[in-house]
């Protein structure tokens, strides 16, 4: 029996639902972010890049870099193993240390990625709960869905940020039944922001524990970077806090963080934890190295929103269909999964603007968006030719504009 024919045919499925992803090859260079060179079919060429999670620009920060080189230099290059039989090199107890400190937790658990940290915390957090309910909004992230799914507890969505729907569905449970809440800080693909305030206090009515993932706001909100929860005054109401070392502190890795208990036990349960190799000491010092800048500094954040909205002002200015958001995330809503990717081959092609289309499964079927993402490092004049060539490709592309824009004209 040959196997062959069965990945053939999934990648024809893939390819005839406008769903096959192919991904740029980019080399981003350190001091001159957010200038890269797209190693294209015809050779390299130069590109700015529009849709990088790194969103402070601290992957090319001189403080961070130089972490990573002294640490590598003087530890060498990987971690040597998990940490249960490696041992736990020191810049990854530092590094802890440092995100426990940053979200006001006595304790802080590193991963690998942020993706395993909520898989692994959310399935162990719930195992560890007897006949635990887990709550979950409804646009949650894949990765907490697989945590869903792993911890094998009885689950019931939310309908996404309607704490009403939520309390209906707490108020229908047994007082004394565990039950964990879980929830994005801010949601990456429409930039909305949770009711973190009102969530909490159905949390404390209803006797629940709350886990808030603030991978898209980490670094980026609150007092020294420590996120939305942290700005809505609500950080100590908070259970379990996850976030992520690979978006605004420019590195590689996930967390959580929470009371000491709860971190020593996820710790000792987690497979996803204890049978994976540590992070290399260097990535950690580097990510400690942004972490601590990003407490002390505020320009960065500063800067980073006042880009963001210069960005919102001019594509709106020119009639582009940008979705409303109160973030930093400025989705463009196209709404059609051939023409979105048309418009991002166009703009890279054409232009030297790179902007990766977003299809369905990330977001639902028509609703396809260029999802752009500022930098404090976006000039007037990168921003400037991003608006000038989204209305090139809008009209080549056949897609429309606002019609009040249009008038205006």
């Amino acid at each position: 029996m040959t196997y062959d024919h069965f990945f053939s045919a999934a990648l024809t499925r893939l390819h005839a639902e406008r769903r096959y992803r192919v991904f740029a090859d980019l080399e981003r260079i350190a001091g001159r972010f957010p200038r890269a060179v797209w190693h294209s079919p015809d050779g390299p060429r130069p590109v700015v890049i529009w849709c990088s999670n790194d969103y402070l620009g601290m992957g090319q920060h001189p403080k961070v870099i130089g972490a990573m080189i002294e640490t590598a230099t003087r530890m060498g290059a990987g971690a040597g193993g998990t940490r249960n039989i490696a041992g736990t090199n020191h810049p990854l107890v530092e590094l802890e240390s440092e995100i426990a400190d940053l979200h006001g937790k006595e304790a802080a658990l590193v991963f690998t990625s942020g993706y395993v940290s909520n898989q692994a915390g959310i399935a162990t957090i719930a195992k560890l709960l007897p006949n635990c309910l887990i709550l979950s909004d409804a646009w949650n992230h894949n990765s907490m869905i697989e945590g869903v799914r792993r911890a094998g507890a009885e689950k019931k969505i939310w309908r996404h940020n309607d704490v009403d729907h939520l309390e209906e569905l707490l108020a229908a449970e047994a007082p004394e039944r565990p039950k964990l809440i879980i929830f994005e800080a801010l949601y990456s693909m429409d930039g909305d922001i949770a009711p973190v305030k009102r969530i909490c206090d159905l949390a404390e009515r209803y006797n629940a524990m709350t886990y808030i993932d603030e991978v898209h706001s980490a670094g980026m909100y609150g007092r020294g970077g420590a996120g939305i929860a942290a700005r809505e005054g609500a950080l100590h109401r908070i259970d379990v806090v996850e976030g992520t070392l690979a978006k605004a502190f420019g590195c590689l890795g996930g967390y959580i963080a929470a009371n000491a208990d709860i971190i020593d036990a996820v710790r000792s349960y987690a497979p996803g934890f204890i049978f994976t190799t540590a992070l290399p000491p260097a990535v950690c010092a580097a990510a400690t190295a942004a972490i601590r800048h990003l407490k002390s500094s505020q320009w960065e954040r500063d800067r980073h929103q006042e880009r963001t909205a210069r960005v919102k002002s001019v594509l709106n200015a020119v009639g582009l269909p940008v979705m409303p958001s109160e973030t930093h995330i400025v989705p463009v809503m196209v709404g059609d999964p051939e023409r979105c990717k048309e418009a991002s081959d166009l703009l890279l092609a054409e232009h030297g603007i790179y902007v990766q289309p977003i299809n369905y499964p990330t977001v639902p079927r028509g609703s396809e968006r260029l999802r752009i993402t500022p930098t404090p490092y976006h000039d007037d004049k990168l921003i400037d030719a991003l608006g000038e060539a989204l209305v090139d490709i809008w009209g080549r592309v056949g897609l429309p504009r606002r019609h009040h824009a249009l008038a205006a004209e």
